[in-house]
């Protein structure tokens, strides 16, 4: 059985998990403390030497990092990934958008106030270039969306997850989402796929 190391509050964490719940994969789930550095003991540092989750143990017992490779190890062979040469490689293309320009600022943001970071002078700093580019992202993704019912090939795929994850909790950072109502409605739609698993904040 796939073994999930994990934390609730983690969207990086909640990709995984929607899309093992979606595709109806059995799997064990284990809560780590980011908080308390759980993820830095020499235990789980032996699983994945970067010391963070979500990482994914497979049937071989070898471990898997990185949520978006995650995905697309998940997806291989499902409806959630495009057959096509190209099709693929625009997957690619938003899962990397979403690791590159989304989730560094968005997704920090969030972390900063849900996990009550102090904020120090540094942090206070890069809070407005972090919100700054986060809109950013945001307004890439409302022009793509505009005239497209999902991210790639007008089906809904991992694409959408690895972007919805952070998406539908960034108002948690503080970002304001009612300029951009084709990125609501695209959230709908995710939401709509069902089956459909809440995000938990730590």
């Amino acid at each position: 059985m796939l073994r999930l190391y994990d934390n609730l509050s983690s969207g990086n964490g909640y990709k995984c998990r929607l899309l093992l719940h979606k595709l109806g994969i059995p799997y064990e789930r284990i809560e780590l403390d980011i908080d308390r550095a759980e993820t830095r003991t020499p235990e789980f540092l032996a699983r994945n030497p970067n010391g963070r989750i979500p990482t994914l143990q497979l049937e071989d017992g070898s471990h898997l990092p990185e949520s978006n490779a995650i995905l697309w190890y998940l997806g291989e062979g499902t409806p959630y990934l495009p057959d096509d040469r190209e099709g693929r490689a625009r997957v690619l293309q938003w899962m990397f958008f979403e690791q590159y320009s989304h989730e560094p600022n968005i997704a920090t943001v969030r972390f900063w106030i849900t996990h009550h970071v102090e904020m120090t002078e540094e942090r206070k700093l890069g809070l407005v270039t972090k919100r700054r580019l986060g809109y950013d992202a945001l307004g890439v993704m409302e022009g793509h969306l505009a005239e497209r019912r999902f991210f790639v090939g007008e089906r809904f795929s991992v694409a959408d997850i690895a972007l919805y994850a952070y998406t539908h909790v960034a108002e948690e950072g503080g970002f304001d989402l009612s300029g951009y109502p084709a990125v609501r409605a695209w959230m709908e739609r995710v939401a709509a796929e069902g089956p459909h698993i809440p995000i938990t904040q730590g």
